[in-house]
């Protein structure tokens, strides 16, 4: 790998980046090391510029969004971490919206009801972006990704090549989509909506902020919920009835309001989190005979 001949790539491209930074800011956790490389792409063109770039001098390459499912090692990252949250264009056509990546869930929802556009209600007040959002079929209240997802534009970080998926060929399931399983980053996505009654759609959007409100500790950062739905058992529910509101390693806590959430209540680490994770699956486990899954992607070198 040649850090240097990157940086000399970047630099004469003008594409945006900075060394040894720390990560924290970047994820919704705070949580996290320095990367040897922060790029900052402001279009997909960019990006993938950025990405050929990496894979031609061989620079380990990790790619965040608004980092909120994301865990980010205390040591940092021994590569390039390309930040897509640059990348916000967004065109309604229709019934039809194409966005970038780094379009964040929330206003793309917003842009959705301004269009009388239903069917993406269920992701206003989700913290992630499009691409996060398409990478693990994100979801709530009866809705996911892929019910709306009709392709997506990939950049292939292995071959280099840009291509396209669509349709069944994402392999949407739950928390699941063909990217987690490949070395393909998405650059951009169309989705399929309807048309609605604006204000329908603004009263929908309005109660499940309302109810994120009430029930999640969205004062704290977080990665969002920590772990994925058990089958045949309501996971949260499980970890508040072995009694695991509160506990805390450091400064990482179960969330009093919401035991499905793991909660940096200050300073706290990556270690903190994994090593309290580590004593809800165990105590979980011993407890009640449940395995319960993690749901948040640890970054490490």
């Amino acid at each position: 790998m040649d850090y240097t001949c990157a940086l000399t790539r970047l630099t004469d491209a003008k594409i945006e980046y900075s060394e040894n930074t720390p990560l924290a800011p970047f994820t919704s956790f705070r949580i996290g090391g320095a990367a040897r490389i922060a790029v900052f792409p402001k279009s997909c063109d960019e990006a993938a510029v950025v990405f050929d770039i990496l894979r031609g001098e061989s620079v380990p390459t990790v790619v965040l969004g608004n980092g909120t499912n994301v865990l980010v090692s205390d040591d940092g990252y021994n590569g390039a971490a390309v930040i897509l949250s640059g990348l916000r264009s967004c065109t309604v056509s229709g019934e039809t919206i194409t966005a970038d990546a780094g379009v964040p869930l929330t206003g793309l929802a917003l842009t959705a009801a301004k269009h009388s556009l239903t069917g993406l209600e269920f992701a206003y007040g989700i913290p992630g972006t499009l691409g996060g959002a398409i990478y693990m079929n994100a979801g709530a209240y009866g809705g996911d990704m892929s019910q709306v997802t009709v392709s997506s534009r990939y950049y292939d970080l292995e071959s280099g090549e840009v291509g396209v998926i669509t349709g069944e060929a994402h392999e949407f399931a739950y928390r699941h989509s063909v990217y987690m399983d490949s070395s393909k980053v998405i650059l951009s996505v169309t989705l399929q909506l309807a048309l609605g009654e604006r204000s329908e759609i603004e009263a929908k959007m309005n109660d499940f902020m309302s109810r994120r409100r009430e029930k999640q500790p969205l004062e704290y950062p977080s990665a969002g919920s920590t772990f994925k739905r058990g089958n045949g058992f309501i996971t949260s529910q499980v970890i508040d009835e072995v009694g695991l509101k509160g506990r805390s390693v450091g400064g990482a806590e179960v969330s009093e309001k919401h035991a499905g959430f793991v909660i940096n209540k200050g300073g706290a680490t990556a270690k903190d989190v994994l090593s309290l994770i580590d004593i809800i699956k165990s105590e979980v486990k011993q407890k009640t005979g449940y395995d319960i899954e993690c749901e948040i992607r640890y970054i490490e070198s």
